[in-house]
């Protein structure tokens, strides 16, 4: 895996379609269009039509020296005449059912990039980048990214593409405009294999640190020195040391506002399982997979946690608070 950490610009107009307008939509489609050029173009479109007009009009009085801002009536109006289409959806069914209707709406044959950055399973995937090829409507690559909300409003996101070598100085730049960085995966897929297992990895050890923090309170240790511990010995992983879910141990972890923000456990229980189904795909044996999985489900339905960010499985596990 390459990374990859330059940009570049247009030298003539280029228009966009973005499709997808929800957290992460919403802010990355404002950084792609504040950083374009006045000649360039994006076409926006969400079943949210407020959201639609809302952007616009942030577009408009925020960056009036970026690219127009236009509003789409469907995903095949804003795919029409895109160069760079971007869809960052929900689920899987999402994505194929907006890429149907974008073929079988006929659009303009052109030589367009389709980018999707939403979290899905990669045969779901693959499936969606064949149709495009068989339809003669461009090339498809999956781009998923880390970062959060935060990091989508701040343009510090960091994609992991799975792509062709060929296409990624077209691809690159537009990334490099909501993120700070590319990471080359592989061929069409692989980005959504690294997503996957990098979240298999964070949602295990998210449920790991919250015992082992439970553990080691219960057993007297000062909440911060036993986090201190963890982070300069061998258990350090990113919960222990960014996201905690100790309150104050970490002052700007969600674990420090009653969990609110972050990474919802819903988001967390979506990625384990897509990962579980690709895993079983590839033949891989989960041991941990499973039990995991009924955590974040049972965790998700609690009261206590319900709507709130991962790390919240402390809560759920009756961690001191």
């Amino acid at each position: 895996m390459r990374q990859r950490a330059f940009s570049a610009s247009s030298r003539r107009p280029h228009s966009y379609g973005f499709i997808g307008l929800g957290q992460m939509g919403y802010q990355m489609a404002k950084n792609l269009q504040s950083k374009l050029s006045p000649s360039d173009s994006v076409r926006l479109f969400d079943i949210n039509k407020d959201a639609m007009h809302r952007l616009a009009e942030e577009m408009r009085t925020s960056h009036p020296g970026g690219a127009v801002a236009e509003l789409a009536a469907s995903v095949a109006d804003a795919a029409k005449d895109a160069d760079t289409v971007m869809t960052v959806l929900p689920e899987p069914s999402h994505v194929k059912s907006v890429y149907s209707e974008i073929l079988k709406a006929n659009v303009p044959q052109k030589r367009r990039i389709f980018i999707d950055s939403s979290t899905i399973d990669p045969s779901s995937s693959r499936q969606v980048a064949k149709w495009v090829a068989d339809a003669d409507q461009g090339q498809f690559a999956d781009a998923p990214m880390s970062g959060g909300v935060l990091g989508a409003a701040a343009g510090t996101l960091t994609f992991m593409l799975g792509s062709t070598e060929e296409l990624l100085p077209r691809i690159e730049p537009t990334l490099l405009r909501m993120g700070k960085r590319v990471l080359h995966c592989g061929p069409q897929g692989t980005g959504l294999s690294a997503k996957l297992a990098n979240n298999y990895l964070l949602a295990i050890n998210n449920i790991a640190t919250a015992e082992a923090m439970n553990l080691g309170i219960r057993w007297g240790l000062e909440p911060k020195t036993l986090a201190n511990i963890l982070n300069v010995s061998t258990g350090r992983c990113w919960p222990t040391e960014v996201n905690n879910p100790v309150k104050g141990v970490v002052e700007t972890a969600p674990a420090s506002r009653d969990y609110a923000g972050g990474f919802g456990i819903s988001l967390m229980k979506k990625d384990l399982k897509l990962a579980i189904v690709a895993a079983k795909e590839a033949d891989a044996k989960l041991e941990l997979g499973a039990r995991a999985r009924e955590v974040y489900e049972e965790a998700e339905k609690a009261e206590s946690c319900k709507g709130r960010d991962f790390s919240v499985i402390y809560r759920f596990i009756g961690g001191k608070e």
